[in-house]
């Protein structure tokens, strides 16, 4: 018997835009979900965020790809009362719902919860928000960043600007949060037979991702400083180095014994045995003294012969890549979605984890154009 996707026959709506609820909506058609995202006339506003290279005579940028492979959209203008009844007839069959309005607004287009779980009583409802729904702002992810701390830390040092993440980061972990929020609800379904309301911030998610720089200002109230790609509380941990090839390179050191073997390599063996390096709290304290030493040493050893190197005696190090790099890896082809013949460039999974239990889908729907030439 040929083992199926998990929520095959699962029919999940898409009333999301922009990242954190459409990563949902490819989530769950990974897996086998039918996932309708219904767009306003003018479609998502990322099918509008090109950059140089896209197409622009496409209604699909690149930036739409990213979340919405497996998916089939449909135009809904929800000003309308047709269409509203359109949608209430597509709740009615629905599984799940996501949706990320502004606080409001969702009543306002006959997209609320409310009149939608009356029709449906197993539906659950995913509301997406900035803030919350008791707050009418509106969540823009570098706003958050700066808001809740991670555009502070994310800084070379005090004396420098805070800087964004490269990635709207706390879209992606607020994606995460939701699918979490509604897993849970399709669990206590089966017990039920009911669905649920399920609302997650941005703001929240934001926070409960702070982890040791949050537990640190809760335990110790002293307020993490920016540290660039340091860590606060491991020695040598995530600077960036660069080899005498020009080869930039990362140490994770996090146990003394390899910071023993990384002395070996270096041919340093000393420097694991002095007092002020030989234990991680020490290094801790000495952080500034070790990274001056390990910057002169590695920059003049080659950078691809280090790294095999500690590779072959297990001490965590690795090689800087660009995006491009990072993806032309033989061990990212399993994250790749083949290109389809209306859409001719792979895309990007967001699942990332396998099972004995179901097949890894072979392909998927590729991101669908803006309907009736929107």
């Amino acid at each position: 018997m040929t083992a199926t996707l998990p929520f095959a026959g699962l029919r999940v709506l898409e009333l999301a835009t922009v990242l954190a609820g459409p990563q949902v909506g490819q989530f769950f058609a990974e897996l086998g979900a039918a996932v309708l995202k219904v767009e306003a006339p003018a479609g998502d506003v990322t099918r509008t965020w090109r950059t140089a290279g896209d197409d622009p005579e496409s209604s699909v940028s690149a930036y739409f790809a990213a979340s919405n492979w497996g998916k089939t959209s449909l135009v809904l203008d929800l000003t309308q009362p047709a269409a509203q009844a359109e949608l209430h007839r597509l709740a009615a069959q629905a599984d799940v719902l996501v949706a990320s309005f502004k606080p409001g607004a969702a009543d306002q287009l006959g997209a609320g919860p409310t009149p939608l779980r009356a029709l449906n009583p197993r539906l659950i409802y995913a509301h997406l928000t900035g803030y919350g729904p008791a707050s009418p702002r509106v969540g823009y992810d570098a706003v958050l960043q700066a808001e809740t701390g991670f555009m502070h830390l994310n800084a070379a040092g005090s004396a420098d600007p805070p800087q964004k993440m490269p990635v709207a980061l706390i879209d992606l972990l607020a994606a995460h949060q939701l699918k979490e929020g509604i897993l849970t609800a399709l669990y206590q379904r089966e017990k039920t037979g009911l669905g649920a309301l399920i609302e997650v911030s941005l703001h929240d998610s934001a926070l409960a991702s702070l982890a040791n720089q949050g537990a640190t200002w809760l335990t110790t109230g002293h307020d993490p400083v920016p540290l660039g790609s340091g860590h606060p509380g491991i020695v040598p941990y995530g600077t960036v180095y660069r080899a005498a090839d020009g080869q930039r390179l990362v140490l994770a050191v996090g146990t003394d014994a390899q910071f023993g073997q990384l002395c070996l390599v270096l041919q340093r063996p000393h420097w694991a045995r002095e007092v002020r390096f030989a234990t991680n709290p020490a290094r801790v304290r000495h952080r500034q003294a070790l990274e001056e030493l390990l910057l002169v040493r590695i920059a003049e050893l080659n950078g691809a012969a280090l790294l095999h190197e500690l590779a072959r005696l297990g001490v965590p190090a690795g090689a800087v890549h660009s995006v491009g790099e990072a993806l032309d890896q033989e061990v990212a082809r399993a994250m790749l979605l083949p290109p389809a013949a209306t859409f001719p460039y792979p895309g990007l999974r967001t699942v990332a984890f396998r099972s004995s239990a179901w097949p890894t889908a072979a392909t998927l729907l590729p991101p669908p154009p803006l309907p009736n030439g929107g």
